[in-house]
């Protein structure tokens, strides 16, 4: 393999469970595993990542099933923006619901409270931060969400005037739950992430990914961007649709790496995220990290305020686990903070899932999303695969 190909990958690529999608040129989308170096389809098994993950012997499929070889990663990687015909990554999920959770970590909440105050001016936005830590210092990376003290907390803040709605989810007993992307919009390794072209003031948000079967059970990880809109989400918090769903604004991958021996839910707990984004105009270089044993709800709580016997996913979903990291490093202008340039590049990356990698485009320049649910399904059955296995 290519350096450029080991990096993509786990540490422990040699033992770690990759399922995932590609393109396949004269056929369309197929579920592959990765098995040293080579990728196998394995869509006879399992046509779709959702029904893959729906079965008990999954890891057994990604260990031993029999398939096509479509060749390695190598091959696939220098195809990712090519013709839409030609054999590509894809993100690794499909039908799955796309679900994030925000304001998990006591930083990002007060740079959502920082943008809501700002209304979406970011030359404001150094003033408030600074004030805003004069207020509240670092009470909030202490506070368990719901907690009496994060009632208290609560109390003390509106008495400052500043309480907001992303105080609410903060320290409150609810967390965030919102729809980042629809079922086959998301992108995958390699692939334009889109800003909409409205926007002044944005930012990548790199995250863990779990990915969820029907019965709300955690089947594995990814690497995802969960691109963010700061300037419109902060004229209103009722402006997070416009803020977060637009064309290719959600990226995941590159694989899904289920969860075995190996790799489990304290591997996720434990994890650091990382990332670089690298400007393609001005030479900039900004790196940070996320470390998840500073999230403020558990991982698999944040499953259960999702799904249950409130709300069910028939097909799954993917849950965006948010973010602590928030980048206000001055870029164009003393106190501006940070926005991207169209032609950045952007890797997440933590060791047991290796790296996403994609570049900033407008959202309205990218390609199109034209390939939806029903396509996939007369896809399938011009294939004669099983849409559901038993």
């Amino acid at each position: 393999m290519t350096d450029s190909v080991k990096s993509m990958l786990p540490v422990d690529v040699e033992r770690a469970l990759l399922v995932g999608r590609v393109w396949r040129a004269g056929t369309g989308p197929s579920v592959v595993v990765l098995r040293q170096g080579q990728l196998i389809d394995i869509s006879a098994h399992a046509a779709t990542m959702a029904e893959l993950l729906e079965r008990a012997d999954a890891p057994e499929i990604a260990r031993n099933a029999p398939g096509d070889a479509l060749g390695t990663l190598d091959e696939l990687l220098a195809n990712a923006k090519a013709g839409t015909d030609s054999t590509r990554l894809l993100a690794p999920n499909d039908l799955q619901a796309i679900k994030a959770c925000g304001v998990t970590f006591a930083v990002s909440l007060l740079e959502r409270v920082i943008e809501e105050q700002a209304k979406g001016d970011p030359a404001r936005a150094g003033e408030l931060r600074a004030a805003m830590q004069e207020c509240i210092g670092d009470d909030l990376s202490a506070i368990k969400p719901g907690s009496p003290a994060a009632d208290k907390l609560k109390q003390d803040l509106i008495a400052r005037g500043l309480w907001s709605p992303y105080m609410e989810v903060g320290i409150g007993p609810d967390a965030e739950v919102f729809t980042k992307s629809q079922p086959m919009s998301a992108v995958g390794f390699g692939a334009d992430v889109g800003l909409h072209p409205d926007s002044k003031w944005n930012n990548p948000e790199p995250e863990i990914v779990l990915a969820v079967n029907s019965r709300g059970e955690v089947r594995g990880a990814s690497l995802g961007n969960d691109v963010n809109l700061r300037d419109i989400e902060g004229r209103s918090a009722l402006l997070l649709g416009k803020a977060k769903d637009n064309n290719a604004s959600c990226a995941i991958g590159p694989f899904i790496r289920l969860f075995d021996e190996h790799f489990t839910i304290d591997t996720i707990r434990n994890a650091e995220v990382s990332m670089l984004i690298e400007g393609a105009d001005d030479d900039f270089h900004l790196a940070g990290a996320s470390r998840m044993r500073e999230i403020s709800r558990d991982p698999l709580d944040l499953v259960g305020q999702v799904c249950g016997k409130h709300h069910q996913y028939p097909d799954g979903f993917m849950l965006f686990l948010g973010t602590m990291f928030s980048p206000i490093k001055d870029r164009d202008a003393a106190g501006a903070g940070f926005t991207h340039h169209l032609g950045d590049r952007v890797s997440i990356s933590t060791p047991s899932l290796g790296t996403l990698v994609n570049e900033v485009q407008r959202s309205d320049l990218v390609a199109p999303w034209t390939f939806g649910v029903r396509a996939l399904f007369d896809n399938l059955a011009r294939r004669s695969l099983p849409r559901m296995t038993q």
